[in-house]
């Protein structure tokens, strides 16, 4: 048996796989097998080696050179609508997610009353066609991503059809999606960003990023395309005072992503960091919130029942209270162990996604006292750091690290200006004041 026969063995194997190449031949008018031949073809001349060599070129690029590189390529906003930047002490942070004064500061609870995203299940599929390029651009992800072990499910997606963003108020409607279509369109376009700044040409060639995202229009335009996305949050949780560290304070979560994630692949992050899609409640898990009780659960305190890319998903009710961890249990026990507020709302330039950064914050130091050991990240993270937020220095000094991921970024600044207003005396950071560009 040759290389690509045995290629197209690996495929036909793998449902998930078998997905995306459908879907790349129905849109892309070809017959049916197209698609499977050739990414069987690429498969069997992946060079693995290059391919790592190509992820360390990515991995100097860092954030300043994207977001540079988006505000050029896109321009000034207009209508209230830009770039979110920030000033955080002597830090000056610049990013890629667009967005405007009302969509900042929501502090939302994320509860039903004010958790308010709705779903329309007769909202049809986002439009989508492939030329030429747009396929052979997804026949070569789909080979390398398999050639490196990139883990991916085609679940369901929540799309964004509109929003309705305002203080203490998360509003506007979705559709359903599947993952596939976003892993062979949308996703595409950090790593062509990506490989654009690697060799020097900034945004000069960008057929992908010309055909999908053109310009703002488009990328408001979110009922007009598929705008996947998800929430990221930065975890608070309260520690005693110690002999040894010092006073009372908050420790804060940062992760490093891992090499086998879809998007922000070894940028820092806070953690949680999940995309919006629903698991058995295709109605209640519309609401944010449902999808950050779940990355809790399953990033921070060791549920693999609920990680879609480790297998099928049979249980009734993942989330019903006699299922959950130990910790996640004791943090709902209670009304008002576990606070969860929405700081904003962006699109991110990086690949048209949304993105609602929340600050997650537990005032009650027994839990760390508790469950502070039982923490661990699961396979998305490489590496898991702690902060204190009673150390302005460091914070600072993390703000202005340049691996940082754009939504990460704005998720981290956004988490801590909320926390400043309502930590005390927990909390000694600079005041943190943003600006739309």
């Amino acid at each position: 048996m040759n290389a690509a026969n045995d290629a197209e063995q690996r495929l036909a194997a793998d449902p998930n796989v078998v997905a995306a190449l459908d879907w790349l031949d129905k849109h892309a008018e070809r017959e049916p097998g197209t698609a499977r031949r050739a990414v069987a073809s690429r498969l069997s001349l992946v060079d693995v080696k290059s391919l790592q060599d190509r992820g360390s070129k990515r991995g100097r690029i860092d954030q300043h050179l994207v977001a540079e590189a988006l505000a050029d390529y896109y321009g000034r906003g207009a209508d209230g609508y830009g770039r979110y930047a920030a000033r955080f002490g002597d830090v000056e942070a610049n990013t890629s997610v667009l967005t405007r004064a009302d969509w900042l500061d929501l502090d939302c609870p994320t509860i039903a009353s004010h958790d308010r995203l709705s779903l329309v299940r007769a909202a049809g599929d986002a439009p989508a066609s492939l030329d030429t390029e747009a396929f052979d651009q997804a026949v070569q992800r789909l080979a390398e991503s398999l050639a490196l072990g990139v883990r991916f499910t085609n679940m369901p997606l929540y799309r964004l059809l509109s929003a309705d963003m305002r203080r203490e108020s998360i509003g506007g409607t979705v559709g359903i999606a599947s993952f596939v279509e976003y892993v062979v369109t949308m996703d595409l376009l950090e790593g062509e960003l990506v490989d654009a700044l690697a060799l020097g040409t900034r945004a000069v060639h960008l057929p992908l990023r010309d055909r999908y995202l053109p310009d703002l229009n488009a990328v408001l335009d979110v009922g007009g395309r598929l705008t996947a996305g998800g929430t990221l949050a930065l975890c608070a949780f309260a520690r005693p005072a110690d002999p040894f560290r010092g006073p009372a304070d908050y420790v804060l979560l940062v992760q490093e992503r891992s090499g086998h994630v879809i998007n922000a692949a070894r940028r820092l992050a806070v953690i949680p960091k999940g995309f919006h899609q629903p698991l058995t409640d295709f109605r209640g898990d519309a609401q944010v919130g449902a999808t950050m009780r779940r990355e809790m659960e399953e990033e921070l305190f060791g549920r693999h029942d609920i990680d879609n890319t480790v297998g099928d998903q049979r249980s009734a009710d993942p989330m019903h209270p006699s299922r959950l961890s130990e910790p996640m249990r004791w943090l709902l026990d209670e009304p008002g162990r576990l606070r969860m507020e929405c700081t904003g709302f962006g699109l991110n330039l990086v690949s048209g996604n949304f993105e609602f950064p929340l600050l997650i914050v537990v005032d009650d130091e027994e839990f760390w006292q508790r469950y502070g050991g039982q923490i661990e990240a699961n396979w998305e993270t490489a590496n898991l750091r702690q902060y204190s937020s009673s150390d302005p220095e460091l914070l600072e000094e993390l703000a202005a690290d340049v691996a940082w991921s754009n939504e990460g970024l704005f998720a981290l600044l956004q988490g801590l200006r909320r926390l400043k207003e309502i930590g005390g005396g927990r909390v000694n950071v600079p005041t943190i004041e943003w600006e739309i560009r």
